[in-house]
């Protein structure tokens, strides 16, 4: 009887785990930001964080912020960790060269930390960003297949019977231009479908539009297993707010605030990052923003979108305006916080100190927390 308990215990981890379609709050590097106030008022029971590796040379894995607070979340919450290998500045070493090595090195800190307390373990955060665009070419794939063998070989000797984590290879990103589908990103899914380690692939949809996120799907779905699911630890519209940023401010807006009637709305967005906004100014800015109005339930149509493909197991979005988001914010740069959820850095916090809800989201992300 004991023996088909913890048989019937071990399923149904690997079930919440790999659950169908749910949705939880992404907090990308910003372990700092994490609250569980938020969380709660959400309904969110999915917590994303992604560790950059090479910060590991300063900072033990143990005593890293980000290992930390998942480990720390992971007993109230589901929870997705994504380790980040950086190659912006030079290729891919080669396996058994000391560089390659060194980065192994950090994977080793990491594993026998992370193994079996956290639901899902994504090996990479965005390669195809994450490197030079001469170095992505299977030199990538091999680097990553070494990663992720590793990580398999350590799960199977540490935690083979019923273990927590599920692995997953990520992410893939801007998959709606035909120049990022390749011969790499072909055998980076050749070797997710030939891996039966492997749970799935992770995609980053962030587009000018909704509709790009369906060759992201269909690209993805047709190159697995059956049963092999795909996830989304980040998605947005954030191409299509960029576009908006020179533009002129709602003057109807401007009037009600007494702002300049010459204002434009990264102007708008700025101002209020350097003082921010009682919430109904900031609404008031988004709703008068046809921009944005018109998008305002994205995150429900593309949850429709995810979900419908039957194959997704989570998606994580935005969750709360971050200090990478805020930092020099000019006409130039990528809004990301208007993705968010919360908007702690726009808008004036509540009375006791927690975030305030940013316009539009909270509705929806709240209601697809049903299956």
């Amino acid at each position: 009887m004991k023996t088909l308990l913890t048989a019937c215990a071990a399923l149904l981890s690997i079930g919440a785990a790999q659950a169908q379609g749910a949705l939880g709050a992404n907090y990308n590097e910003h372990f700092e930001d994490v609250d569980s106030r938020d969380l709660d008022k959400a309904g969110a029971r999915w917590v994303r964080l992604f560790l950059t590796m090479p910060e590991l040379d300063r900072i033990p894995a143990a005593e890293h912020g980000a290992v930390r607070t998942i480990l720390k979340v992971s007993g109230r919450y589901k929870t997705i960790l994504s380790l980040k290998f950086p190659r912006n500045r030079q290729d891919f070493p080669a396996p058994g060269n000391p560089e390659m090595a060194r980065e192994t090195a950090w994977l080793d800190q990491v594993l026998p930390l992370v193994m079996g307390k956290v639901d899902m373990l994504v090996i990479g955060n965005e390669p195809y960003i994450e490197s030079r665009r001469e170095d992505r070419d299977l030199d990538l794939n091999v680097y990553y297949e070494a990663l992720a063998n590793r990580a398999i070989a350590y799960r199977k000797a540490h935690c083979a019977s019923g273990c927590r984590t599920h692995l997953y290879m990520g992410a893939l990103n801007r998959l709606d231009l035909a120049i990022n589908r390749t011969a790499s990103t072909e055998r980076w899914m050749a070797f997710v479908k030939a891996t039966p380690e492997i749970d799935g692939v992770d995609i980053h949809p962030h587009l000018p539009d909704i509709e790009g996120s369906r060759i992201f799907v269909d690209y993805v779905t047709a190159r697995m297993r059956p049963d092999q699911k795909f996830i989304a630890t980040e998605f947005s519209i954030v191409r299509w707010w960029e576009q908006q940023m020179k533009a002129a401010a709602p003057a109807a807006f401007l009037a009600q605030y007494r702002l300049p009637p010459d204002a434009r709305n990264w102007q708008v967005i700025k101002a209020a990052l350097n003082a921010p906004f009682p919430k109904p100014e900031w609404d008031d800015f988004l709703a008068q923003s046809p921009w944005f109005e018109a998008h305002k339930h994205y995150l429900r149509d593309q949850m429709a979108i995810f979900r419908a493909s039957g194959r997704l197991a989570v998606a994580t979005y935005g969750f709360k305006q971050a200090s990478s988001m805020s930092r020099n914010f000019g006409e130039a740069t990528t809004p990301w916080l208007l993705n968010s959820v919360f908007a702690s850095r726009t808008v004036r916090p509540n009375p006791d100190g927690s975030a305030a809800f940013g316009y539009a989201w909270i509705d929806d992300f709240r209601a697809l927390q049903k299956p």
